[in-house]
C-alpha cells in the first residue's frame, strides 16, 4: 500500500470513529438512557414471573439476536445461573419452514405465537424499523399480550408504532444503528444480571 492509499485509509477510519463517538454522545442526552432502564426492567420482572426474552431480526440483527440471548442464557460479567432467553432467527429449520409455507414476513410471527406465553419480553432489531417480519412479529405479540420491544435507528418506523416500548439509536446509518443497540443490548443484560443475582447474594 502507497502512502497516498494509508493516509485515506487511516482518515477513513478516523472518521468512523467519530461518527460512532458522536452518536454515543448524543445517546447520553436523548431518551435511550431512560427507554434502557424501563426495559431492563420489564426484563427483569419478566424472568421473576418464570417468563423468558425472545429476540428477533434480520441479517446482522440476526446475529445481535443471537449474541443477546447467549449473554442470558450463558453468562455476561460472571457466573450465575442460566436466565431464559431465545433468538429466533437460530431456528433454521423453522425459519425456512415458515418462510415457503407462510412467506418470510411471517417468520418470526409464527414462533411468537407459538414460543410465547402472556409476560414474556419481545424484542424486535431492526435498523430502519420497517422489517416487515419485525414488526409482525411484534404485533404478534402485543395481541398475546407480551411486552413488545422494538429496537430502531432514530426514526422507529412502524415496529416503533406497534411496540409498548421503543428504544431509538440517535442515527439513521445502519452501521452506526446496530453498533449503538449491541452496545446498549449489552447495556441491559448488565443490569438485568445485577439485578436477578445482586453481588454478594446466594445463587
Amino acid at each position: 500500500m502507497d502512502e497516498r492509499a494509508r493516509e485515506a485509509y487511516e482518515q477513513a477510519v478516523r472518521r468512523r470513529l467519530a461518527d460512532a463517538v458522536d452518536v454515543k454522545q448524543r445517546m447520553l442526552t436523548d431518551d435511550c438512557v431512560a427507554t434502557t432502564v424501563a426495559i431492563a426492567d420489564r426484563i427483569v420482572e419478566c424472568l421473576r414471573g418464570g417468563g423468558k426474552v425472545i429476540f428477533f431480526g434480520n441479517g446482522g440483527s440476526s446475529m445481535d439476536a443471537g449474541h443477546l440471548a447467549a449473554e442470558l442464557v450463558g453468562r455476561f460479567y460472571r457466573d450465575r445461573p442460566s436466565l431464559a432467553a431465545i433468538s429466533l432467527p437460530d431456528a433454521t429449520a423453522t425459519m425456512t419452514a415458515v418462510g415457503n409455507d407462510y412467506g418470510y414476513d411471517e417468520v418470526f410471527a409464527r414462533q411468537v405465537a407459538g414460543l410465547g406465553r402472556v409476560g414474556d419480553v419481545a424484542i424486535g432489531l431492526s435498523t430502519s424499523g420497517n422489517s416487515a417480519n419485525v414488526v409482525r412479529g411484534l404485533e404478534t405479540a402485543r395481541d398475546l399480550r407480551l411486552v413488545a420491544v422494538a429496537v430502531t435507528g432514530a426514526a422507529g418506523g412502524k415496529a416503533a408504532d406497534v411496540a409498548d416500548l421503543a428504544l431509538r439509536v440517535p442515527t439513521e446509518d445502519p452501521p452506526r444503528v446496530q453498533e449503538a443497540c449491541l452496545h446498549l443490548g449489552h447495556t441491559i443484560c448488565e443490569l438485568v444480571e445485577d439485578a436477578m443475582f445482586p453481588r454478594g447474594s446466594a445463587r
